[in-house]
């Protein structure tokens, strides 16, 4: 997603935390919402309970509390032993349970936890039926101690603790689209070596072994017949020439920046300046040397914004215009920064300029409206169409 640099894991869920501002976003996340706790902690202030029973109350609720942030934090960082979560989870409603019948209805609130917990660390389905059936149990006390289903305290336990089953699978979805993004990744580098080697043994397989055969058919003809040895070498000399003319040109073929892969680019590094960008998924179709001239242009645009504009935003667009002249591909690259730095165009936007008028281009550059600064990059379009 353009514009945006955070997601599920700026709060650590899903992975452990790896630094000691990670551990407190992700302890802070998970404890604000024991702000919930406050009737319990109001019903134990209130003097209503025998010292006993004040003192259990206050050890139960703290035993409780740390069995809950431990269970939850813990479990969303690295999953536990299966054994491990569910003689935790099963301490939760016991004192929960407890707690209620002994101190009265101000502990039920502690039954939304246990939904919330069903849900952090039970696969989907188990969560599922437990979280109905803690809502349950809660009913069935609250219906004992004469207090009726309070559905101020059964909407938070069902929206809590199906909330976090959702919160889990859009963790798994996430993990997911980054694994198979670097598979992507991964077989399109295998995919071009494999294109790389088979260019080169179509380059060179035939020219290598035509060279060496010549080479040995001119070593056994050089004592008997030198004039004929010469007549070899000099179609040694004709192949290999032409053998390093293909090279040449194969090497500026994978050298030919695409304009596709400039905007990929583009997006990465703008990101990772912490800017934020917004970059057109799709490339109109365009001749070779009109495509490579735009990709040079967006590399030195881009480059310059990261390195000296200071903003906070960037706009890239590419856009295929009609006009009398004919059809035109338009590079826009705009920002918010602090805009020209003088009158005068640098060395690369001079160059740039040049490689533009050399397939018909034109580059205009300017102060963006308000702030900032403003680039646009016209070549003459080739055939209509667009590629992903």
């Amino acid at each position: 997603m353009s514009g945006t640099r955070q997601d599920v894991g700026d709060v650590g869920i899903g992975r452990a935390p790896e630094s000691r501002r990670e551990f407190v976003v992700k302890l802070l996340w998970i404890g604000m919402w024991l702000i919930f706790l406050g009737a319990p902690v109001d019903d134990l202030l209130d003097g209503a309970h025998t010292p006993a029973g004040t003192f259990w109350g206050w050890t139960g609720l703290a035993v409780f509390t740390l069995t809950y942030v431990v269970l939850v934090f813990r479990h969303t960082s690295t999953p536990l032993a299966r054994t491990v979560v569910y003689v935790i989870l099963a301490a939760l409603p016991a004192l929960a349970t407890a707690l209620s019948l002994t101190l009265g209805e101000p502990w039920l609130v502690l039954f939304v936890y246990v939904a919330v917990s069903c849900g952090a660390v039970l696969p989907i389905r188990q969560a599922r039926a437990m979280i109905l059936a803690s809502t349950a149990v809660m009913v069935a006390i609250a219906l004992g101690l004469g207090a009726g289903p309070d559905l101020d305290l059964v909407f938070p336990a069902l929206l809590g603790g199906f909330s976090m089953t959702g919160v889990r699978q859009l963790v798994r979805t996430t993990r997911e689209l980054r694994e198979a993004r670097a598979r992507v990744a991964q077989l399109a580098a295998s995919e071009e070596r494999l294109r790389l080697a088979r260019d080169l043994h179509d380059l060179l397989g035939h020219s290598l072994s035509l060279i060496t055969l010549k080479s040995e058919l001119a070593g056994r003809m050089l004592p008997g017949h030198p004039d004929k040895a010469a007549d070899q070498v000099a179609d040694i000399e004709k192949v290999s020439r032409q053998a390093l003319v293909d090279v040449r040109e194969a090497v500026t073929g994978y050298r030919r920046p695409r304009l596709a892969t400039e905007l990929a680019g583009a997006q990465a590094a703008l990101t990772a300046a912490g800017i934020a960008a917004e970059v057109p998924a799709e490339t109109p179709v365009l001749p070779e040397a009109q495509e490579a001239a735009l990709a040079w242009t967006l590399r030195e645009a881009v480059t310059n914004v990261v390195r000296h504009s200071r903003a906070r935003h960037c706009v890239v667009d590419v856009t295929r215009r009609e006009t009398l002249g004919g059809p035109l591909v338009e590079l826009t690259v705009e920002d918010d920064g602090r805009g020209p730095a003088g009158t005068s165009a640098g060395n690369g936007l001079t160059g740039l300029a040049e490689r533009l008028a050399e397939v018909g281009g034109t580059l205009e550059t300017g102060a963006a409206r308000g702030r900032g600064f403003h680039l646009v990059a016209r070549v003459p379009a080739g055939s209509v169409g667009s590629a992903a």
